[in-house]
């Protein structure tokens, strides 16, 4: 006797991870594809007061957030170069703005995921800029005053809060030279509380808008 032919049936679609992610602010921000209209300064400044620089790894009751990070690094560049339009101060200031989406990844473990993170940081970081009035892609003075504002603070972050001692950090971040770098590297840093960083951030923002 005949068997009827054995049939299969399709599993059903899987459907689409889900790329976005939902702010305070009501927003919905498409991680793969950031629009300018779906970024707020508040969820910006929310985000980066609670994300920690050093992976935590920090001395004081407080993390060291990414926003008094943020802060330093512009006020760094003001130092540097006292008659920067607030345009570029801005930008200092958002730097680092899409860790408040993805995080503060630290430098090896960058590298361990591969370039996949640096294309969805870009994305973010266009959207930010267009969003707040700036280039989506810096000028390439500017972006190098800010990477050198960055590098002088992650060395002051280092040998005053991480743990590092002088000569390893010498090694690592490479010790800032000139007079005015030195006069840098004598400000004193201090941990605070997230709601201070968020509030701190956000009066320089409006300052600066």
């Amino acid at each position: 006797m005949a068997t009827a032919p054995k049939t299969t049936t399709a599993p059903p679609p899987t459907a689409a991870p889900r790329a976005w992610q939902r702010m305070l602010s009501g927003r919905r921000l498409d991680l793969l594809d950031p629009s300018p209209l779906d970024v707020e300064i508040e969820d910006i400044a929310q985000g980066l007061s609670r994300v920690a620089r050093w992976n935590g790894q920090t001395s004081g009751d407080w993390a060291y957030s990414v926003a008094q990070h943020s802060l330093l690094v512009e006020r760094i560049v003001r130092r540097l170069e006292p008659k920067l339009t607030r345009d570029w101060q801005r930008a200092a200031l958002l730097h680092d703005a899409p860790e408040y989406v993805v995080g503060d990844l630290i430098t090896p473990f960058k590298a361990a995921v591969g370039p996949g993170y640096k294309q969805l940081e870009k994305r973010l970081m266009q959207a930010i800029h267009l969003r707040f009035g700036l280039p989506a892609l810096l000028p390439e003075g500017i972006a190098a005053l800010i990477k050198r504002a960055d590098g002088i603070a992650a060395y002051m972050e280092a040998t005053q809060l991480a743990g590092f001692e002088r000569p390893a950090a010498d090694k690592i971040f490479a010790r800032p030279r000139g007079k005015v770098a030195v006069e840098i590297l004598a400000w004193a840093l201090e941990p605070v509380a997230p709601p201070q960083a968020k509030a701190d951030f956000l009066a320089r923002f409006e300052e600066l808008a």
